[in-house]
């Protein structure tokens, strides 16, 4: 089912798609990814069968570090998907995404920083922990910039399941 006519709770936009071979750094902006039930991003350093598959992180939030005066762009945040338009840190967990033809299902709001992390190292804070995501993949399909973030509710999901 596509969800490009659902009307939604609330909607959100993908700006990037981003992926890194290696946990602990940036990521780098691609033109789509593969997200697949039980690993994640295929060809992403986070890909496995665990609760932080895939992350979100919102633009908005990235702006306010742009504001203390750092340059930073798409997956310097070693996010996988940069948003806009959506208060990612809102969504309460169990929260669904359907993203294109992919379902993603929000597991964890925000996460511990690790001490090594490039842009707390470069700027001393990170938005990463406070107002990223993680998402579990319900449902596999391929995500890329300019698609349609739709939070489904309840109505909605029940639809799906039929």
């Amino acid at each position: 089912m596509s969800f490009k006519n659902v009307k939604s709770a609330a909607e959100g936009t993908v700006l990037s798609c981003c992926i890194s071979v290696k946990k602990g750094t940036r990521k780098k902006p691609v033109e789509s990814i593969e997200v697949c039930v039980g690993e994640g991003i295929k060809g992403d350093a986070h890909a496995g069968n665990w609760h932080r598959q895939v992350s979100l992180l919102g633009n908005e939030s990235v702006d306010t570090m742009r504001e203390k005066g750092a340059e930073l762009h798409p997956g310097d945040f070693a996010e996988n998907i940069l948003t806009s338009g959506i208060d990612l840190r809102a969504l309460p967990v169990g929260t669904v995404l359907a993203i294109g033809e992919a379902l993603l299902a929000v597991t964890q709001i925000g996460k511990t920083c690790h001490h090594d992390c490039e842009i707390r190292k470069l700027i001393g804070t990170c938005v990463m922990p406070t107002d990223g995501i993680f998402t579990v993949v319900l449902r596999g399909g391929t995500i890329k910039p300019g698609d349609i973030i739709h939070v489904l509710d309840a109505k909605e999901l029940r639809h799906e399941a039929d």
